[in-house]
């Protein structure tokens, strides 16, 4: 494949007139900015050399947007030394790899000390690879490309329509990132939704980590695709002060749409000339040459009389503060058949009642995850996200950074693509809410690629998450309690057919607890189950003790934490042995979970899962074709306990 020539003419950059140019001349310190530019490259170099690793090059193509964002009034209105305040302007630095840039900023605006700045990338400094919220200037943490936007719309979307606050969000976000999918979700949302308190800056520096980006220096193509999504878009200089200004202040005046700042800069810009936008230079710190550059960058900084320092904001709203949220007892019937999906979409509608911080996202399946339960009585904390679940989950991070207690629903099958960003939420702890409904077989006739068969596995892995799973109305209804209070994140399996309500109203659930649903003193085995699988376990209880077989029934409830003393003593009770009954995959569900948790006992434990891919079937002809229907689970205790 042959390559773009590496000079490209720079097309419809911005193009001043000589009214506009002597104006933004007049008042404003643009000696002053490029002093903070020059230090700021300075103290990256410098950083990542002491490191031995990173992305000084990076950096440098930012620096003069980040000069003039930090400590201009046209940029970000913050308070330098209380990053976290709400009433600042935030950054969303989705360019993550720039980190030591971001570090440098806050340095010369007197929060971190200068000398800090060379402890980058050490095991006991908070100055990491790439942003994370251990740093209370870092919201999101960052460094999995392409994710960055779709928090900041949720922390705009906040601002604008759920805050009355007018502070502004900034995405600096790489050319190369661009390319992937998840940045054009993101940039459809913030349009649709008209996030005029949204500025992205794409950083356009030419070059990847392995090769030129997609399309280089070709501003045009950028341009017009903001363009073709609704936006504002400004293609721009991004090693000049005016245009940056310009820019800035345009975007401050723009209704109605979010603006686009698309800067053609110079990877290693004012480095030397075997380094400026030359490739091979990427993740790399300077080594030898740096005491040359440094002495260089150090030559450019000029001496002035000149100021420019950050502005305030000019709002004050409070803090929204965190408390317990309880919601009324449920009222249903025991034996009433009820899906938990619906008595999720009942509960939640109960937990907007009592707490406005609770949002409800969907993806277009709220008619299904029974969300529209929530957006038929809170329309405006309700967000339809549609079908581009990647935003929908960063959407939901962005509101958790403003305090809010977002609950995302969509069918448990399709969070497994949006796992880079559920990962990513644990690493900026969220506090974030999902349910995932249709899981498994029992949903029937549509088939495998509708069937939640990994989602377990996939939230069970997340660090600090709890994984609930009821199985009838009033658990359901209790499960939305405790994810609302739980502080991380955590995961709701609803499922689509109606089960019997086991519980009386007022039954106290807790996360990390399982209960015990039919047990006798001549138990045999101790059956687990959840969801569809509990069902079918009564079922069988039934069949075998009208054959004189007795089992005990377990409700697993939390899959994560797992209850460890009560399934020992369940287990304890019926020979040591278990059986456990899944409708997932083996790999990450219910078997190994209780397996590991009780790795250190002397118990023989079962399992029945799903063991292939399935087919589309009735759900009654698929739970029997797995093994999942209580007469297969019944055969099988009998070939357990014989």
């Amino acid at each position: 494949m042959v390559k773009k020539q590496k000079s490209q003419k720079s097309q419809h950059l911005l193009n001043l007139t000589t009214t506009k140019k002597r104006a933004l001349e007049s008042g404003h310190g643009y000696v002053a900015l490029r002093n903070y530019a020059t230090r700021m490259r300075i103290h990256s170099v410098e950083s990542t050399t002491a490191a031995g690793s990173g992305h000084p090059t990076s950096c440098s193509s930012l620096a003069d947007l980040m000069a003039v964002l930090f400590f201009d009034p046209s940029g970000m209105h913050y308070y330098p030394k209380d990053p976290r305040n709400c009433n600042n302007d935030k950054l969303v630095l989705s360019k993550g790899h720039a980190a030591p840039i971001l570090y440098a900023a806050w340095a010369e605006a007197g929060f971190i000390p200068v000398a800090d700045l060379i402890t980058l990338r050490q095991i006991t400094s908070n100055l990491e690879g790439h942003p994370t919220p251990r740093l209370e200037f870092v919201d999101v943490a960052s460094g999995s490309l392409g994710q960055g936007l779709s928090a900041a719309n949720g922390m705009a979307y906040s601002m604008k329509y759920l805050e009355g606050n007018s502070a502004r969000v900034y995405c600096i976000m790489g050319d190369g990132e661009c390319a992937e999918g998840s940045v054009w979700e993101a940039i459809n949302f913030a349009s649709h939704y008209q996030l005029d308190n949204l500025v992205a800056i794409v950083d356009v520096n030419r070059l990847g980590q392995s090769d030129p980006t997609m399309f280089q220096h070709d501003i045009d193509s950028y341009k017009a695709k903001f363009e073709a999504f609704g936006w504002n878009a400004l293609a721009i200089d991004g090693h000049d002060y005016m245009h940056i200004v310009y820019a800035f202040e345009e975007a401050r005046k723009t209704k109605n749409k979010p603006t686009a700042i698309i800067a053609k800069t110079y990877k290693g810009k004012d480095f030397t000339a075997t380094i400026e936008d030359q490739e091979n230079w990427h993740g790399k710190p300077i080594g030898n040459q740096t005491e040359e550059i440094v002495k260089h960058l150090t030559s450019l900084i000029q001496d002035t009389q000149e100021t420019s320092e950050p502005v305030h904001p000019t709002e004050t709203h409070p803090a929204i503060e965190a408390k317990h949220i309880t919601i009324p007892a449920p009222n249903y019937t025991i034996g009433a058949q009820l899906a938990t999906r619906n008595a999720y979409g009942e509960a939640l509608r109960a937990l907007g009642g009592v707490d406005e911080r609770i949002v409800g996202l969907d993806g277009d399946t709220k008619n299904s995850t029974y969300a529209c339960y929530f957006q038929q009585q809170y329309p405006q904390r309700f967000i339809e996200c549609y079908i581009a679940e990647q935003n929908m989950v960063g959407v939901s991070l962005g509101l958790s950074c403003r305090g809010k207690i977002p609950f995302s629903s969509t069918f448990g099958a399709f969070f497994s693509r949006t796992y880079d960003q559920i990962r990513m939420s644990a690493v900026s702890l969220g506090n974030m809410k999902f349910a995932g409904s249709h899981c498994g077989v029992s949903i029937g006739e549509d088939g495998p690629s509708q069937m939640a068969l990994e989602d377990l596995a996939l939230f069970r892995s997340i660090p600090g998450s709890i994984v609930l799973y009821p199985s009838d109305a009033v658990s359901a209804w209790r499960a939305v309690e405790l994810a609302a209070n739980h502080k991380g994140i955590a995961f709701i399996r609803t499922s689509r057919p109606a089960f019997p309500v086991l519980y009386e109203n007022d039954k106290v659930f807790e996360a990390g607890k399982s209960y015990t649903i039919k047990h006798s003193d001549q138990d045999k085995i101790t059956v687990i189950g959840a969801g569809v699988t509990l069902a079918e376990a009564v079922k069988a209880h039934d069949l075998l003790a009208s054959e004189g077989i007795h089992i005990r029934v377990v409700d697993l409830f939390s899959v994560k934490p797992i209850d460890v003393a009560h399934l020992t003593e369940a287990a304890r009770a019926t020979e040591g042995k278990i059986l456990t009954v899944e409708d997932h995959y083996q790999a990450g569900g219910i078997f190994e979970a209780v397996t590991s948790a009780l790795a250190q006992e002397h118990f023989n434990i079962w399992g029945i899962f799903v063991n292939e891919i399935p087919r589309s079937g009735k759900p009654h002809e698929l739970l029997d074709l797995y093994g999942l229907s209580a007469a297969k689970i019944a055969l099988k205790v009998k070939e357990i306990i014989h």
